[in-house]
């Protein structure tokens, strides 16, 4: 992660999408979603969330973490009823049976997210897409790549990118003090770049869905 490269802790500027969980959980218990799949689930800060509100009315929860911090596997251990899956997303949605619903917190960039979103719509019961969820459709990562793992992204689907630059609102390309970031485009905008963007265009291939945004700090979408 970000802090693990600038020694600056990301839950020390809301990073982390539990901080959304007031409007998370409630979506999911209106959409009566039986089953949740939460693709990055990182340290788990959510995942306790969404373990909490399951556990009333026996929603079954699923984790995705291609490396589960020790954080993750201990809540694991200490609650059998959550599956754990440590692979990539594209791996791990080849063979998981598709949930009611899906957060995706994943690494955020136009390759792997529009991955995910194939493989949801193809494998998806009948073709009926579950509730969507996504964590970071605002500044930074709407129109900008970050690649937490490069080497898991063909490099002709990588945007030229810099490590360990920083990022300011309004500046398309990077600076010396801002927001700091792990492998990142070097300019923001343009095609096949950008969590919304690679949404934007799934939604655009298809009709009859609808994409909401709500327009907090990182962002979150509802699709």
């Amino acid at each position: 992660m970000t802090g693990e490269l600038r020694g600056i802790d990301p839950d020390s500027y809301g990073h982390s999408l539990a901080n959304l969980a007031e409007l998370v959980l409630p979506i999911l218990g209106a959409a009566g979603a039986r089953s949740v799949i939460e693709i990055g689930a990182y340290t788990g800060d959510l995942t306790r969330e969404l373990l909490d509100w399951a556990a009333e009315d026996g929603v079954r929860i699923t984790a995705i973490e291609p490396k589960p911090p020790p954080a993750l596997e201990e809540l694991a251990r200490d609650h059998p009823e959550l599956e754990l899956v440590a692979e990539p997303s594209h791996d791990a949605l080849r063979h998981l049976p598709i949930s009611d619903a899906v957060i995706i917190d994943s690494d955020h960039n136009y390759y792997t997210l529009s991955g995910e979103l194939r493989l949801i719509a193809e494998r998806a019961p009948d073709h009926d897409l579950p509730l969507l969820l996504f964590h970071d459709v605002g500044w930074p990562n709407a129109r900008r790549d970050i690649y937490y793992a490069p080497e898991r992204i063909p490099e002709h689907e990588r945007q030229p990118m810099v490590r360990g630059a920083s990022l300011f609102p309004g500046e398309p390309g990077v600076v010396d003090a801002g927001l700091p970031t792990w492998w990142v485009a070097e300019r923001e905008g343009g095609p096949r770049n950008g969590v919304l963007t690679a949404i934007e265009d799934f939604v655009a291939d298809r009709d009859g869905l609808r994409l909401a945004i709500v327009p907090l700090f990182w962002g979150l979408g509802i699709l």
